[in-house]
């Protein structure tokens, strides 16, 4: 078992991570959630005009007007659908299997990698069943606010019988309790549960969360063309959702290198993870496409097409990062990047059972630049596929609504290099600092 002194959340740059920051967060996200859909949909991203409803009604009264319902059985059975879809997806599309990363206590936890393909079986089960009148995917857009109320109940119930799990059956050594009630709910029991077979990351990171993420801005798309008097799909939305899915499908064809990441190898499944898959990638991860389907500005073909260039290339640059690492790892160093044999640290560390073991520290490639460069053309992405809202209508007061994730994604990235920082160099000690002399930037060279 696992405990607190050897489970860290990483110290990252928001303070208060024990048990105050979770609190607070598992106390104001899910409301939050509630109040941005609202705020995209009712107020086109205009939080100063909700703080003024705010402000005049009280906050439980405001937050009782708007609160879509989570218990219209519609949905409900929407939701379970889509899960029920990805749960036999995961079983039974053919794949390799692919054997993780060694945790702290020895266990390496094993995948099938069929994420790609079952991405491309999900938007073609979407765009067929479109076609034959199956599906209606613009009814998303119409129940989106009742969508994130009932992702909202099924998480909190889904987090809460990972506590239990993890407390009465966990699936493996790397578990236990990391001090407190609140840190084991918010951070997780474990750090690889298992349900019936099914990885719980897998699911949730990839298969909920993503693979949602997917099926809503495309389903937004369907709405966009369903009030277009011509049935015509507005370029800057075409553009947005265009670059989204590249990334999207990006992240499904790098997948099992996306389990071999210090996110899934150090942070455990609990409220941070699995709420935040269920419930804030689908209500914030969408937002650009679901503002843009009723308040976008008019672009031309030229115009988004630029837009689409410049998130392409970007999310090409990201992926060629993280693939540079990902081979340098699968290959224990033996491979060209750039044309030639990459430079590298042979990092030594001590796993919770005392034993030795190496690591390699890349120094070639994107990775010389900053030990996370490749948070750079990520948010640039994001800002590219937010950059089709131009300059809301209501002025710099709204631009937080459409822009907001760029912002959010800006702070999250910083902190976790933070983090990562923090992690890597109580694991690997003075060899973490030998690799921060050479590579003495975290994110941007000259300034972090």
């Amino acid at each position: 078992m696992s405990t607190a002194s050897t489970w860290s959340s990483g110290k990252g740059l928001i303070p208060q991570r024990d048990v105050l920051g979770p609190l607070f967060l598992m106390l104001v996200t899910p409301p939050f959630s509630i109040v941005f859909y609202h705020v995209v949909s009712q107020r086109q991203g205009d939080f100063l005009a909700f703080g003024r409803d705010l402000f005049s009604t009280g906050l439980l009264k405001t937050l009782y007007s708007i609160w879509p319902s989570p218990w219209l059985p519609g949905v409900w059975k929407a939701v379970g659908a889509f899960a029920l879809l990805q749960l036999a997806l995961m079983k039974m599309v053919p794949g390799r299997e692919f054997v993780g990363t060694i945790t702290p206590n020895g266990v390496r936890p094993v995948y099938k990698a069929n994420g790609m393909a079952c991405f491309i079986i999900t938007m073609l089960l979407l765009l067929v069943g479109a076609y034959f009148d199956v599906l209606q995917p613009a009814l998303l857009y119409d129940y989106f606010g009742n969508v994130i109320s009932t992702m909202n109940v099924f998480a909190l119930c889904f987090c809460a019988m990972l506590y239990v799990k993890g407390n009465v059956s966990p699936s493996g050594p790397d578990s236990g309790s990391n001090g407190s009630l609140i840190q084991d709910f918010y951070w997780g029991m474990e750090l690889y549960p298992r349900i019936l077979g099914w990885d719980v990351k897998l699911f949730t990171n990839c298969r909920m969360g993503m693979m949602f993420w997917a099926v809503a801005i495309c389903s937004f798309c369907f709405k966009n063309m369903e009030l277009d008097p011509h049935g015509r799909l507005s370029p800057g939305l075409a553009a947005s959702v265009a670059i989204q899915l590249v990334y999207i499908a990006k992240f499904f064809f790098w997948e099992m290198g996306y389990m071999c990441s210090m996110d899934i190898q150090h942070d455990r499944a609990g409220y941070y993870i699995c709420w935040g898959c269920l419930v804030w990638v689908p209500a914030v991860y969408t937002s650009q496409a679901f503002y843009l389907t009723t308040n976008g500005p008019e672009w031309s073909v030229l115009g988004a097409a630029l837009i689409f260039l410049a998130g392409f290339a970007c999310v090409a640059i990201n992926y060629d990062s993280d693939r540079q690492r990902y081979v340098f790892r699968q290959t224990q160093g033996k491979c060209l990047i750039w044309g030639r044999e990459p430079r590298k640290i042979v990092a030594k560390y001590m796993t919770a059972d005392g034993q030795m073991k190496d690591s390699l520290l890349l120094l070639d490639g994107w990775w010389m630049i900053s030990r996370h460069f490749h948070y750079v053309p990520e948010i640039l992405a994001s800002f590219f596929w937010s950059v089709s809202a131009g300059m809301p209508k209501e002025g710099v007061s709204a631009v937080l609504g459409p822009y907001f994730y760029v912002i959010y994604l800006t702070i999250l990235l910083t902190d976790r290099a933070w983090r990562d920082d923090d992690r890597c160099r109580t694991k690997y000690g003075k060899y973490w600092d030998q690799y921060c002399e050479h590579v003495p930037y975290k994110i941007l060279p000259g300034l972090v």
